[in-house]
């Protein structure tokens, strides 16, 4: 011991040999990967197709409310709900783009927007969750995309679990035929 105090007597000294030291017994950091740059949205089903909204976008997921029909109404306005003191006109998303009515099940549930004085939910088959898509997945949406739905497409994302539609809330919110629900 009083032979390494005469060897490290400048405290520079002996600071430097104990960095050398544990510099050689440290093991590397981890190899860090590149940071890939993820577009996120809100999963869901109407009939067979996959859709995905903007995050942003849908304000609320909720299971379908006790409802009040609406007299004069067109056949995919489902109704209107009280939700927590707020009147929610219901919409059935598939009954508006292709005049096929939901049928409602377990998993059904009401995406709300609330988009420029557009307050309303949206009836869909089932809600998937948050979805995780890199952003160079994103492409254009084909020609064959089904004409009811592709005013409201902004683009589609390729996943390993196949192709997922961009959808609007927006698009839909700004609709003339969206917003004219009188029969």
């Amino acid at each position: 011991m009083g032979n390494s105090k005469k060897k490290f007597s400048h405290p520079i000294l002996l600071l430097q040999n104990i960095e050398n030291r544990s510099r050689s017994k440290a093991s590397g950091l981890p190899q860090q990967e590149k940071a890939r740059d993820e577009w996120r949205g809100i999963g869901f089903r109407v009939d067979d197709y996959r859709l995905i909204a903007p995050l942003g976008q849908v304000v609320e997921i909720l299971t379908l409310p006790a409802l009040s029909r609406v007299p004069g109404a067109k056949d995919w306005v489902v109704g209107i709900a009280n939700v927590r003191g707020n009147l929610l006109p219901i919409m059935d998303l598939n009954g508006y783009l292709h005049g096929k009515a939901t049928d409602v099940k377990k998993r059904s549930r009401v995406l709300v927007l609330n988009y420029q004085g557009v307050f309303s939910g949206l009836l869909v088959d089932e809600v998937m969750g948050m979805r995780r898509f890199l952003v160079e997945t994103r492409r254009v949406a084909p020609d064959s995309t089904d004409l009811a739905i592709k005013p409201y497409i902004e683009h589609i994302y390729e996943h390993h679990d196949g192709q997922w539609m961009v959808f609007s809330m927006h698009k839909l919110s700004e609709s003339p035929l969206f917003l004219q629900v009188a029969s």
